[in-house]
């Protein structure tokens, strides 16, 4: 076993299945992954909480962009948001507002590894979506076997002794090739990630109870 499996190992033995995104539909998770972008996610939920039941695409799509703001506006940096929402919205309404389309496509594709690369170049190409959001809409919106990588990653490789890369795909690459190529497992993993470093790997470690304590050189 290697420390990457080490450690999802200890994570899942305290935190189990997290059933993790929090959201209604894939295209919630979309926005979900561009409102989340430098703002805690109690912001997000209030954003989303907005939309009073209008949240999907062809709203997203037809809503002037002065409505869309002043519904996104508890997430921050809402004049940018909005249009980056815009701009997922239209990339989606390629595939006809479905993840039906891209699914049957990754498994009629026989290099499955360069059809993902592909769509992430797509979504790395459009405005406001960076390397984070691009792999969390493709792991929890799409469903396809990518690795989310975000600060608390980082923080907890560090703190447990690793020499962490300094650019994201290295460190996103390092997981991948120690792991199983597997969507439940890249999906939890990075839940237990998250939920850790806010109940334990915080700014300020609280070390007590931690289930990585055995690994960890902080302590």
């Amino acid at each position: 076993m290697n420390d990457i499996e080490r450690i999802y190992n200890l994570l899942y033995k305290r935190y189990r299945d997290l059933n993790w995104w929090p959201a209604g539909s894939p295209y919630e998770v979309m926005v979900g992954a561009v409102l989340t972008q430098n703002t805690a996610w109690t912001n997000v939920e209030m954003a989303i909480a907005n939309f009073t039941g209008r949240l999907s695409p062809q709203f997203v799509e037809n809503v002037s962009i002065e409505e869309l703001i002043d519904i996104i506006r508890p997430a921050g940096f809402f004049n940018q948001k909005a249009g980056y929402l815009k701009a997922v919205t239209a990339w989606f309404k390629q595939y006809n507002y479905s993840v039906e389309p891209v699914g049957m496509r990754y498994i009629a594709s026989v290099a499955k590894l360069q059809y993902i690369t592909n769509l992430r170049n797509e979504l790395l190409a459009v405005k406001g979506v960076g390397r984070e959001t691009a792999d969390s809409i493709l792991l929890y919106a799409l469903n396809l076997p990518t690795f989310v990588i975000d600060a608390y990653t980082v923080r907890l490789l560090t703190r447990i002794g690793f020499d962490v890369p300094k650019k994201y795909d290295d460190v996103k690459a390092l997981f991948e090739k120690n792991l199983p190529n597997d969507v439940a497992l890249f999906n939890n993993y990075h839940a237990c990630i998250v939920i850790n470093a806010k109940e334990h790997c915080r700014a300020k470690p609280v070390c007590d109870g931690c289930p990585l304590m055995e690994m960890c050189i902080v302590v």
